[in-house]
């Protein structure tokens, strides 16, 4: 999927803004990437590649880290089948977005698991985006809807 990308640390701006990357702030540091992400295509019959890298979105309406405060709970997990994390094959981050808008980044490293979640404040609604890059096989993109 085309989209732009910034040039120094990988984050995609579903946005279209370019002025400013919000993960490393380098300025107007992007390039437009014909394979910017890759979208999953749950019609076609999944393989093991699309298995590892397509991720997993829960969302919980009740916060597990901070009971009574009133938020929601996005998980995600990289892969129906859990990504490697070796040395040399990785999941290097997951980049949380609501609406287009960036709202989190978690860098990974093999020694953790390929996965994070994010706190959003109780009501929130809409559309939940998140994007996984892995260091062979780039970045795979998933959705899903808060009612």
């Amino acid at each position: 999927m085309k989209g732009l990308v910034c040039k120094v640390c990988g984050y995609v701006a579903l946005d279209g803004n370019k002025d400013v990357c919000p993960v490393c702030h380098t300025k107007n540091d992007f390039e437009e990437k014909e394979d910017a992400y890759k979208m999953p295509d749950f019609k076609a019959e999944k393989g093991e590649s699309e298995k590892k890298h397509i991720p997993s979105i829960l969302v919980v309406e009740k916060c597990g880290l901070i009971p009574g405060a009133g938020c929601i709970d996005v998980h995600a997990k990289v892969g129906e089948i859990t990504h490697p994390m070796l040395p040399e094959h990785f999941i290097t981050s997951i980049t949380f977005y609501h609406e287009n808008k960036f709202i989190g980044f978690m860098m990974l490293t093999p020694n953790v698991n390929p996965a994070a979640v994010v706190h959003l404040k109780d009501g929130t609604k809409g559309k939940i985006q998140i994007i996984e890059n892995c260091n062979l096989h780039g970045r795979w993109y998933n959705e899903t809807a808060i009612q």
